[in-house]
């Protein structure tokens, strides 16, 4: 048997398909952010329906265990099975109930403007939420835990940091876009084909968003990914620094050698004062040591910033040989 494994977007609203309100109006602020992102009302037969349609399971039964709990009425649940999708179960809650209708339409304050198009025979998508069922802290979040749940994704955190809403108005996503911007969250607005795509593109404020949505289980999954990168990416820049230090090291360390053999071979050590001599040679018979393992090498020892000193001595001597040099050639 095959395992799926899910996707972190999938963990993400299995958790919070569980989250249920106590409260009524949260409640009513999440089922109205559902219905407006993925209800429509139909006609059939000469009678209203309301319908839910979603290819996530776990969404079909947060919105149906909403509703059951909220309102306390009956619904018809229907699956069709598609053998040429990526999803190949749609999953429709359908309220046939006239009253019913009316109850749930005004509970969760969606207009009653789109009742028009149902009752000429066409389909009619929900307009925007109205303001009055977010204006609790609680019922926000609720409200955006009902937008995400129904259109919301979210990228793997170990390749991307992404979190993006998809809606079909740019009213609607302005709306999203304020509530969310409630709790200090910078979500940005793109359209992309004829959607509108509500995102978030930096890690802590995905974090902030998963709090605000009461997902903690995916909230510290992500925070570990954080951490983990934080922790890949500060090594890497160590090792980074650190190999530029050897390579200035070893750079500066072969000019040092490059001097004092171009002074041994033209004038010689003898000519130069005795600490000058003493670094020289010490320089060249080991070609590997630091400037601190060098000092403890000469009697008296001298400091790391002594030797250092000296071997500029050393390159100053040999850049005035070699300018000498050129001099009596240009001379001749």
């Amino acid at each position: 048997m095959i395992e799926l494994v899910k996707s972190f977007s999938q963990e993400v609203k299995d958790e919070i398909s569980k989250q249920l309100s106590p409260a009524r109006h949260c409640r009513l602020a999440e089922l109205s952010a559902m219905l407006s992102l993925g209800g429509h009302l139909t006609r059939q037969d000469s009678r209203r329906i309301l319908r839910f349609t979603t290819e996530n399971i776990a969404v079909a039964r947060k919105y149906f265990t909403l509703i059951r709990k909220t309102f306390n009425i009956s619904m018809d649940i229907s699956i069709k099975t598609y053998s040429n999708r990526k999803s190949n179960k749609i999953f429709s809650i359908l309220v046939r109930d006239e009253e019913n209708i009316d109850r749930i339409l005004k509970g969760v304050k969606i207009s009653t403007d789109t009742l028009s198009e149902a009752s000429k025979g066409r389909n009619a998508v929900f307009n925007k939420s109205s303001n009055l069922v977010v204006q609790n802290v609680c019922c926000k979040r609720a409200f955006i835990r009902g937008a995400f749940i129904t259109s919301g994704s979210m990228s793997d955190p170990k390749k991307a940091y992404h979190l993006e809403i998809v809606l079909a108005e740019m009213d609607k996503a302005q709306q999203l876009q304020e509530i969310i911007g409630t709790f200090s969250i910078d979500a940005k607005i793109v359209t992309r084909k004829k959607n509108y795509v509500v995102y978030i593109k930096e890690g802590a404020q995905i974090v902030d968003l998963l709090n605000v949505m009461e997902a903690h289980v995916a909230l510290m999954n992500l925070e570990n990914v954080r951490i983990l990168k934080d922790v890949r990416n500060n090594v890497n820049r160590q090792v980074n620094c650190e190999a530029a230090n050897i390579s200035k090291t070893v750079a500066a360390a072969t000019k040092q050698i490059e001097d004092i053999i171009y002074i041994r071979d033209t004038i010689g050590f003898t000519n130069l004062a005795e600490g000058l001599e003493d670094v020289a040679r010490l320089r060249v018979e080991h070609p590997e040591a630091s400037l601190k393992e060098l000092g403890t090498m000469l009697i008296p020892s001298i400091g790391k910033s002594g030797v250092n000193h000296r071997l500029r001595k050393l390159s100053m001597i040999a850049d005035h040989i070699r300018e000498h040099k050129e001099e009596k050639i240009h001379d001749n």
